[in-house]
């Protein structure tokens, strides 16, 4: 049986070790894509320290959608974007670039959400990866010994009872043999 199992157990452990490393790509792909956006950020940056052109909280996460995936059993979130609201402001008082850096900010914060999502998708992975290494170690390095030890305990016992009852059973069948020799055969004959 654990023989049966280790080569599923040993798949899954693959296909966790493949899906972490396509995953940490995606992530580093994310980052990167999230610092290209943040160098386009430095050619103006300047005019956010500006007193009071870009107000405070004009931008929140008002949800950020999730859902659900599964990898090789194990339940994973999936980034499916965000959702923001902005603050009401004055659009005669406001510079004209608070729309532009609002929306470079929103791009920024939703990389930096989807970020976090797949570093939890690769934390959960490692996690269910851990556990199904141990279990292979367990199966080839202490369940299936084990078990070839104790099958070779039973075949030797067995072969030892096979051998006494052959033992035996040729000890009967010659005190049997004996006991008929040593009666007398009376015969009853009839006229």
């Amino acid at each position: 049986m654990y023989r049966r199992y280790l080569p599923t157990l040993t798949l899954k452990k693959q296909q966790l070790q493949a899906e972490i490393r396509t995953i940490e790509a995606k992530a580093k792909a994310v980052r990167a894509q999230r610092e290209s956006l943040e160098q386009g950020f430095s050619s103006w940056i300047a005019v956010f320290s500006e007193e009071e052109a870009f107000p405070d909280g004009i931008i929140s996460v008002r949800n950020i959608r999730k859902g659900e995936g599964n990898i090789a059993g194990v339940s994973i979130p999936v980034y499916e974007g965000a959702d923001f609201s902005r603050a009401d402001y004055d659009l005669y008082t406001t510079p004209l670039w608070v729309d532009l850096a609002a929306n470079h900010m929103e791009k920024a914060i939703s990389l930096d959400l989807e970020a976090d999502v797949l570093d939890e998708q690769v934390r959960l992975l490692n996690k269910e990866l851990l556990a199904t290494s141990q279990r292979v170690n367990l199966f080839e390095k202490v369940k299936i010994p084990e078990t070839q030890a104790n099958i070779r305990k039973i075949s030797v016992y067995l072969a030892d009872q096979q051998v006494s009852a052959v033992v035996r059973s040729k000890i009967s069948k010659r005190k049997i043999a004996a006991r008929d020799d040593a009666q007398p055969v009376e015969e009853v004959y009839s006229l």
